[in-house]
């Protein structure tokens, strides 16, 4: 399978999109005014103990303060037998060090736990364990190749070894010399953590997972990856001297995109960003799929629409079940879709044809990084499932509720369409040698190109050598916009 990754890189966002034979298959999205926190390692400071929740409030120097159930206290995981209350464990005022598992995620603030984890591109390492223990990824499933695997790390365990080690799947084809050199680099970042943790206090930032960038060659590249197309030096330059040091088998495919087009404009992801914000997803069959995100959970509805099939009517439903199987996978992945989702295929009186439906949908969910359960049919013909949720879902990064309908709907941020109409000029510029620019927008946008936007405005202006004008338009939507050019 030749998949490509795709980085399009701007002063105000990375954007990452992971393309298998052509098709988007994932989605990520870092802004610099809202990183996400997943993985980072704290000192935090105890607030609040609630012992009849059985949490606490931690404070780590974010807006909100994070949240620390019993149950990822490590003392209590490690030993499940003699559990102990929360309030037995920590006092107000205490300190305590923490990392983050869950992005704040609307109202909720990051969850934590007590149990360390550094991920490296080969292994992970636990260094609270007590014993040697290691683990493998559960994407491995042949459980011969899993001892196989386990046996080939405890023989390059040195004698002492104390603390843990998950095996990554990048570990498959690793040599002694690459997982030894994991092994080392993972250590290190350990002993200088808790260095830094002897000297410092409440709330503070200990460790920081990498950027996206670099998150994508440590954990997205593989065999099957024929190119990493990057379209900003800066970031090709920090890339390939994080693969030089760690990931020398990247080098080759690592690209710096010069051509005069978009990236994401000359691979159809602009496009297919749009469709993901979409609630009607279309199948190639004819059929469609309705999806309905609430904070809850989120629910799939499985239609024929207007396929009427060439046999009878069961083979009409079980072609449409088959087409969304596939599609509901992927738009999982591109939406960042998590915690529980209900997929309403259309009913099936036919038992292999149900079974057909849940292996292809458990065949279309096993390229998923994120950890995911499936159910079989419930009473009701339900498919139900649940897919960990880290960090906020695709719509929630790029929209927020409409004022207009008092969040019954969703329309994109201002500060999207600030980005969209930066993208906007700049493909203009390049086509039209205008003796200006002029962004006609409404007065949410146009205020936040004067404010928060005003040095993006300013780069924008310096890149195409131009000047660039501001008009509020007060009818127009949040949305719209027109670029003038004098």
């Amino acid at each position: 399978m030749n998949d490509e990754i795709l980085i399009n890189v701007t002063p105000q966002e990375t954007r990452v999109a992971v393309v298998q034979q052509g098709i988007v298959q994932q989605l990520h999205i870092e802004r610099g005014s809202n990183l996400g926190v997943v993985s980072n390692v704290y000192i935090g400071r105890v607030k609040r103990v609630l012992p009849g929740m059985q949490s606490a409030f931690i404070d780590i120097g974010l807006e909100r303060s994070a949240f620390l159930h019993v149950a990822d206290i490590w003392e209590n995981r490690n030993n499940s037998d003699t559990a102990k209350p929360i309030e037995k464990m920590l006092y107000e005022g205490q300190s305590l060090l923490v990392q983050v598992i869950k992005d704040s995620i609307g109202s909720k603030g990051a969850r934590l736990s007590t149990q360390i984890s550094i991920a490296g591109r080969l292994l992970v390492l636990l260094p609270q364990q007590q014993e040697s223990h290691i683990g493998v990824s559960q994407r491995i499933e042949h459980e011969a190749e899993r001892e196989l695997l386990r046996a080939k790390l405890q023989q390059l365990l040195p004698d002492n070894s104390s603390g843990g080690y998950i095996i990554r799947t990048m570990a498959e084809t690793a040599t002694d010399k690459e997982l030894l050199a994991d092994m080392e680099y993972l250590n290190k970042l350990w002993i200088k953590l808790q260095e830094q943790a002897k000297i410092s206090s409440a709330p503070f930032l200990l460790y920081q997972e990498l950027n996206i960038s670099l998150c994508v060659l440590r954990d997205y590249v593989n065999e099957s990856t024929t190119r990493i197309l990057v379209d900003s030096l800066d970031t090709y330059q920090r890339m390939a001297a994080f693969a030089q040091d760690f990931i020398s088998s990247a080098m080759s495919r690592l690209k710096h995109y010069v051509g005069e087009r978009s990236l994401f404009d000359l691979y159809g992801v602009e496009e297919e960003i749009e469709r993901a914000l979409s609630r009607r997803v279309n199948l190639k069959s004819g059929g469609y799929i309705i999806i309905d995100q609430t904070e809850a959970l989120t629910t799939v509805d499985v239609n024929t629409g207007g396929f009427v099939g060439s046999r009878n009517f069961d083979d009409t439903i079980f072609k449409t079940n088959l087409d969304a199987a596939q599609v509901i996978a992927r738009q999982l992945r591109l939406r960042n879709l998590g915690g529980i989702i209900i997929c309403d295929f259309i009913d099936m009186h036919n038992q292999e044809h149900r079974d057909a439906v849940l292996e292809e949908l458990k065949k279309s969910l096993a390229c998923d990084h994120t950890r995911i359960t499936v159910n079989g049919f419930s009473s009701l013909g339900l498919v139900e499932m649940t897919r960990k949720r880290t960090r906020e879902s695709l719509a929630h990064i790029l929209c927020e509720s409409c004022p207009t309908c008092d969040g019954r709907g969703e329309v994109k941020t201002a500060q999207t369409i600030c980005y969209e109409i930066v993208r906007e000029i700049t493909r203009e510029a390049r086509q039209f040698n205008a003796r200006e620019y002029r962004i006609l927008a409404s007065q949410l946008v146009i205020g936040l190109f004067l404010d928060e936007e005003s040095q993006s405005l300013a780069q924008l202006s310096d890149l195409i050598g131009k000047p660039v004008s501001l008009q509020v338009e007060s009818l127009y939507s949040q949305e719209q916009y027109d670029i003038i050019l004098m």
